[in-house]
């Protein structure tokens, strides 16, 4: 934890971004590499509304984080073993596209598949396990996937960090973490692996 948070405020922050959350709200916060614009991502409303934001075109994709392998299996039909011998494996922030994602329908209960609007055309997804203690305990105890897409406008500079996001973004979400909380941030954008059901590779972003 940070050391220039104390448990009171740490845990109020993630009761207030959870309660924003579950209202299909929109949170401005820091995960394992930079700062990002995230909400439920089982909610296609609330979807919609970051790539309203981003003024990003739906036909886009967008990268979510889980907690673990456990809440990752929600989300796929098939985890493949070169994705689990990745993660076990890995230094850095890696988002890994999974092929066979599974997608809410109407019938779907609430929660329980990602929204149609945060998947690829292919029917793959881009998930992240950070290894950042506020997105954990944040994703953990809201129960499911979130998104996490760069906190800048579509075609513009990713923020390395909180004074580097536009008043634009700032000023269209809902609850923003405490800038303190970035210094478990890499300032970077992750890698991003896409896997084969065959065990197949392919470095997107290295």
């Amino acid at each position: 934890m940070n050391k220039h948070i104390d448990k009171n405020k740490y845990s109020e922050a993630i009761n207030a971004a959870i309660e924003v959350l579950k209202a299909g709200g929109v949170i401005l916060y820091p995960t394992d590499t930079i700062w990002g614009i995230g909400c439920d991502a089982t909610n296609s409303q609330a979807v919609a509304r970051v790539l309203s934001i981003k003024h990003r075109a739906d036909s886009k994709s967008l990268i979510t984080l889980v907690s673990d392998t456990d809440m990752l299996a929600k989300y796929v039909q098939v985890i493949p073993d070169i994705a689990l011998d990745l993660i076990e494996v890995n230094d850095r922030p890696m988002t890994i596209i999974y092929p066979g994602a599974i997608v809410a329908t109407d019938s779907s209960p609430a929660g329980s598949a990602l929204a149609p609007n945060i998947v690829s055309a292919d029917g793959s997804v881009g998930i992240r396990i950070p290894d950042n203690p506020f997105c954990k305990t944040l994703i953990s105890r809201f129960g499911r996937a979130i998104v996490s897409t760069s906190a800048n406008l579509s075609g513009n500079k990713a923020p390395a960090n909180y004074s580097a996001i536009s008043e634009e973004i700032i000023n269209s979400v809902d609850w923003i973490a405490d800038p303190s909380l970035e210094s478990a941030s890499t300032g970077e954008a992750s890698q991003i692996i896409k896997v084969g059901l065959r065990g197949e590779i392919a470095i997107i972003r290295g």
